[in-house]
């Protein structure tokens, strides 16, 4: 009884704990200060999806024509307005209160674009948050001024890296380059790269092969890196370590050869030296263990399976005379109790002799590396 009252009350106490985290994290969200740029976008992004909720509205009145004709257009009525505003901001998590601060300290402009701006201004984004407030850029601008990224219009940054500060009243305007690219227009290749294709408007930079140590061109390596070795050609070919006159691992261990490297890896418990992994790779086999056919097998389990089968054997005779016994007295017990006898025995043996699948995954686990 008191058992079952703390479970329950630890459940309703997790429960509560969860609760409560998981509403900070909503606080969190809902209080954050956003930058002026994202802020407004926000603010904007909130109008936009209740312009497009009420797209397809109309006026309630039940005679649309006689509205219209009297009202106006209810696309740009300040009934639809008012039915946007009702809810915006209300679809926000990051920095709701700061959408709902914008929305009271900028409702006149909004009214205003809506009444009287829409044909001239038709982005509410770049009328409010570009022209009006001036706290965003365009695209691919920068800075307090909205100055052009380097490259501006069709070739920022040479397309291979970001303009820091695009879009906002904020950032140097400087390259910020993908990987592989190097130069104030991320127009070079980085160190370990090499230049696939050029021309006046675009450079692709390829990774080197790992088989490289540092710079590569189009033609391979400047240096072969350790694990590697460079033919008469210029290629780099990878050095099989597992094949050298010195043993590269332990006398307990296996070699396995790697691009570049190799591993060591223990060899089965059987095994006093082996070539690979398992019982039927041994060099020899260890102190209690004796080989039968390819395979170093436990002494002891080997006696063991012995005795089993003898004992099975015995088994199965003893099932057999006794179903002999019972046919003198009783020939449809005797030949029921034989079909389960002859069932018994065929499944016995199909199970003890069925091989178990063997299993790969500890050492594909050894020799791949391991994700964090």
């Amino acid at each position: 009884m008191y058992k079952h009252i703390l479970t329950t009350v630890s459940f309703l106490l997790l429960t509560l704990s969860l609760s409560v985290e998981s509403g900070s994290e909503k606080d969190i969200l809902r209080q954050a200060k956003l930058p002026p740029c994202k802020a407004c976008k926000t603010f904007v992004q909130s109008f936009k999806r209740g312009v497009d909720r009420t797209a397809k509205g109309k006026f309630e009145g039940g005679d649309t024509a006689w509205e219209e004709e009297k009202l106006g257009s209810y696309a740009r009525s300040e009934i639809r307005l008012v039915e946007i505003q009702e809810k915006i901001c209300s679809d926000v998590e990051e920095g709701k209160e700061q959408c709902y601060r914008l929305h009271e300290e900028y409702d006149t402009d909004i009214e205003d674009w809506w009444l009287h701006y829409q044909d001239e201004h038709p982005d509410i984004f770049q009328y409010l948050c570009v022209e009006k407030l001036k706290h965003c850029c365009p695209d691919f601008h920068y800075g307090e001024n909205c100055t052009p990224c380097p490259g501006y219009p069709n070739n920022v940054c040479y397309n291979n890296g970001k303009c820091k500060g695009s879009g906002t009243r904020r950032g140097s305007g400087k390259c910020d380059c993908d990987k592989g690219y190097i130069g104030e227009m991320c127009d070079r290749c980085d160190t370990k790269y090499f230049e696939a294709y050029s021309d006046e408007k675009k450079i692709l930079c390829t990774p080197c092969p790992k088989s490289c140590d540092g710079p590569c061109t189009k033609s391979g390596c400047e240096k072969c890196a350790m694990g590697w070795l460079k033919n008469e050609k210029g290629d780099c070919l990878d050095i099989n370590e597992c094949t050298s006159l010195k043993p590269a691992c332990g006398p307990l261990q296996f070699c396995v050869n790697m691009e570049g490297s190799f591993k060591c890896l223990k060899c089965d418990k059987s095994c006093a030296g082996c070539t690979g992994n398992g019982p039927d790779m041994c060099i020899k086999c260890a102190n209690g263990y004796k080989l039968i056919g390819k395979t170093c097998i436990d002494d002891s389990q080997e006696s063991r399976k012995q005795y089993v089968y003898y004992t099975r054997i015995l088994t199965y005779l003893g099932l057999c005379v006794a179903t002999c016994i019972t046919y003198q007295k009783n020939v449809i017990v005797a030949a029921i109790i034989g079909l389960a006898v002859a069932i018994y025995i065929t499944v016995s043996e199909y199970v003890l002799n069925t091989s178990p699948q063997p299993n790969t995954t500890d050492l594909a686990e050894k020799l791949l590396p391991q994700k964090n």
